[in-house]
């Protein structure tokens, strides 16, 4: 071995004796980062270094938190220009003063912070504790000549900015990664609107899918973005500043405990991350665009979004991904390709079209005027760049190129498209549906056969058949006779209500069931419709929402078969005194978190919003360990049309009313989130919202009063039910009437969504000393000073009881918000 080659080993051998971190936070200019070296702020928070995400071989600079699994990445350095070996690219302070990244095997430049400095003086390098890399003059620290802070990737960290500068034309933007292992450019981006005072969110730079709306100086809010208000907590602080000088967003944690980041995700939706260090893992805190289906184009060319499943992207019929890879990632831009190219040669082709129905049709159509839909399809095939066309009452319109931004919605509610693909995809798609047809009807014929067979003894052991049919995830079909068999002849009645009555049963496993029968169901309801009915409710499982085990329909017999609660409703826990148990505070605060996680799902995680539109204590029943389950949810699907138009200017219970409902206005959601900040109210007192205060029709109205003490700052435990003896926590009775107050404000877009409640209830968020309500003002009143109710009809309002509540007394369910031109 040679001289050359001894040196060269004992330097690879010097080299490998190197420790694996600089062992500071700063790199100064005769310092280099290398290999497996890193940087680490000075409480040890954030960590630099080289990362190589996912099975790639590429490296890039990039900054972590430290003590997290996983490596969360909040800046990148040369997301567009990876290293390929880390040992042999350096980090350091270039000649010119500019912190830059370059190859010593190649002598290449990967990334700078392209400054033109004029100083001679020597500068560091510093990884703050905010997760913040800045470029200082060494003599002057607390000015840096350059930050990351202002060159953001695709995450804004607390007291970060995203905006613009008006002086230097500049902008800080946040922009997506291309897929979970390459932090490159991606599509999505987030901005301040150069035009406006509002953010917005834009596909590949073009195609806006999201604004914030226009800033509101005097509520401190985006017009599109309400929820702000309920962002502002013990955790978060929000800011938008607009001077001469520039315009940015920025927030900030009060708890340097908490760790928090905003990203524009792959999945071109912003999300506010938290961790949670008893779970380990990073829980979403809030998120724009609401679904992801919103976002333009998430799933490419010739692809499908469909909310309603996972994954969320499917290509058309005839087509297929571009990059299975690249959809593993969850990167879904590719798009899909034809399996079939099209032969357009000029003459006579034989292009067939296949019908997507249900569509949100892609956007940039062509008008094609013809009267027919064959002349409407002669036009498109007449066109060798045509790929689809639709025809409808507004017209005919046709696509070229690529289809982007289409989405799946429920049957009949959509437009179809005719997708233009080979004749021989859509042979492949007939022979394909004509095997299925085949297939079911060879089941249909095996399964009559199976059912004749089997039929003397279905009979003879009904009763049986009925046991081992009631499985975990299924609906079962009972007879009408067992159900009597079971019920005792429907003699033990639990309570009853506008639809009908309930009655407990038992089945022959022991299994116990609430029986109800329908009273007021429309007969003439074909069989087929109601059992589909039966069974989109039957779907629908919750912890916290009551389960449909199963139904009767036998002629004019229809029924409902539930679950049954041991501890009955709510209401009669916290109205009827005699011989049961006091619930205690930790009991009822629980009821109101699992109720509104009950709510919540009815809301946001079903295929559909389900609005519940009766929430009470009558419809809150308690299992055994006092488990909370929301009751009677769907069951107006149930109801017939003649019914349901009566009921479509008020529905559910006086007391329980949002104002929309007497006003007129489109119902929503926040309905139900009305109706449920009232019943806050009673599970706190332990009494109705309104009760006889005196002879002549007054009443109180608790609401009121307890909103008075609320905002009069006086003990707040005066208005807890008196059979607690005040034994609760303060700040959970605070908590938990401020929310109340929130929930039943008179404008619904104050209120929060159910998903904001349940972030209230666990202590994620607080919320600020809520308005008195308009009505409340107007309509309310103390025992002191009790005010006059106006009374309406009880036949104008559905007095639908819950499952096995016994029935209530109308003087007790009289509370309601009334409008003064009622």
């Amino acid at each position: 071995m040679d001289v050359k080659n001894i040196v060269k080993v004992f330097l690879w051998g010097f080299y490998l004796l190197i420790p694996s971190s600089l062992g500071a936070d700063t790199i100064t200019g005769n310092e280099y980062l290398s290999g497996d070296q890193t940087m680490i702020s000075a409480t040890g928070l954030f960590e630099l270094g080289f990362f190589k995400p996912g099975n790639t071989s590429n490296y890039y600079i990039a900054i972590w938190y430290k003590k997290i699994p996983g490596k969360a990445v909040i800046w990148v350095a040369n997301r567009d220009k990876p290293a390929s070996n880390k040992y042999t690219s350096k980090l350091r302070i270039s000649e010119d003063g500019n912190l830059v990244l370059v190859s010593s095997e190649s002598k290449s430049l990967i990334w700078s912070t392209s400054l033109h400095n004029n100083t001679s003086k020597p500068l560091k390098a510093v990884l703050l504790d905010d997760g913040n890399l800045v470029l200082r003059d060494g003599s002057n620290s607390s000015s840096p000549l350059w930050q990351s802070f202002d060159h953001p990737t695709d995450t804004l960290m607390p007291d970060g900015k995203l905006g613009l500068s008006k002086v230097f034309k500049s902008s800080q933007v946040l922009t997506s990664w291309k897929n979970l292992e390459d932090p490159g450019t991606g599509l999505f981006t987030i901005e301040r609107d150069p035009k406006a005072s509002q953010f917005i969110m834009l596909w590949n730079k073009t195609e806006k899918y999201w604004s914030s709306g226009l800033w509101i100086p005097d509520q401190q809010i985006f017009s599109l973005l309400p929820e702000l208000r309920f962002l502002k907590t013990q955790l978060y602080s929000f800011s938008y500043i607009d001077n001469e000088n520039e315009t940015y967003i920025s927030y900030s944690v009060h708890d340097p405990s908490i760790v928090t980041r905003l990203v524009m995700d792959v999945s071109g939706q912003l999300k506010q991350l938290t961790w949670l260090e008893s779970s380990q893992q990073w829980v979403l805190f809030w998120s724009q665009p609401g679904q992801q289906c919103e976002v333009y184009s998430f799933c490419g060319a010739f692809a499908i979004c469909n909310q309603s499943s996972l994954p969320y992207c499917h290509c058309l019929q005839g087509f297929e991904p571009n990059s299975g890879v690249e959809w593993g990632l969850n990167d879904y831009s590719g798009g899909c390709g034809r399996k079939t190219k099209l032969p357009c040669d000029g003459g006579t082709n034989e292009d067939k079209f296949l019908v997507s129905p249900s569509r949100v049709l892609p956007e940039h159509p062509h008008f094609v005027s013809v009267s027919t839909v064959g002349e409407c399809e002669s036009a498109c095939l007449e066109n060798c760049s045509c790929t689809a066309f639709s025809y409808d009452d507004n017209g005919c319109f046709i696509w070229f190129a690529d289809l982007l931004n289409m989405r799946q919605l429920p049957d009949n509610s959509g437009k179809s498209l005719h997708i233009r693909v080979a004749a021989s995809d859509v042979q492949t798609s007939r022979n394909k549906k004509l095997v299925i047809v085949i297939l079911v009807g060879l089941g249909f014929g095996l399964v009559a056969l199976l059912g004749l067979f089997f039929i003397v003894y279905w009979r003879q052991k009904r009763r049986l058949l009925i046991a081992t049919k009631t499985m975990e995830h299924s609906l079962t079909r009972f007879v009408y006779r067992d159900l009597q068999s079971a019920t005792k002849n429907f003699s033990q009645k639990l309570g009853a209500g506008g639809f009908g009555s309930v009655f407990k049963g038992i089945l022959p496993d022991s299994t116990a069931i609430a029986a109800k029968k329908l009273d007021s169901i429309n007969h003439s309801q074909g069989e087929k419709q109601f059992r589909a009915e039966v069974s989109a409710i039957g779907m629908i499982q919750h912890v916290n929402l009551v389960r449909l085990r199963g139904f009767c329909s036998e002629g004019s017999k229809r029924l409902l078969v539930y679950e049954y609660m041991p501890n009955g409703s709510l209401n009669t826990h916290l109205f009827k005194r005699e011989n049961l148990q006091i619930l205690s505070w930790r009991v009822r605060y629980q009821i109101a978190v699992g109720t509104a996680r009950g709510l919540a799902y009815l809301h946001e995680k079903c295929r559909h919003c389900i609005i519940h539109c009766d929430i009470k204590p009558e419809n809150i029943l308690l299992d055994a360990e006092f488990c909370p389950k929301v009751a009677d949810f769907g069951l107006a699907k149930l109801v017939g049309r003649e019914f349901s138009r009566v009921l479509t200017t008020i529905r559910g219970t006086r007391g329980y009313l949002a104002p929309e409902w007497i006003s007129g206005d489109a119902i929503t959601a926040k309905a139900d989130v009305y109706s449920y900040g009232m019943m806050l109210f009673e599970l706190v007192s332990g009494r109705r919202n309104v009760q006889q205060a005196s002879e002549g029709g007054l009443l109180d109205f608790f609401p009121t009063w307890a909103m008075e003490k609320l905002t009069e700052g006086e003990d707040i435990l005066s208005i807890l039910d008196p059979r607690l003896e005040g034994d609760a926590e303060k700040d959970d009775v605070m908590r938990i009437c401020k929310l109340a107050c929130w929930c039943i404000q008179d404008e619904e877009s104050q209120r929060p969504s159910m998903g904001q409640v349940i972030q209230v209830l666990e202590g994620f968020l607080d919320v600020d000393m809520p308005p008195m309500p308009r009505s409340l003002r107007i309509f309310g009143g103390t025992a002191e000073s009790p005010v006059f109710f106006s009374e309406f009809s009880s036949s104008q309002y559905s007095t639908e009881r819950s499952g096995y509540a016994s029935a209530t007394s109308m003087s007790q369910d009289s509370s309601t918000y009334i409008s003064a031109t009622s």
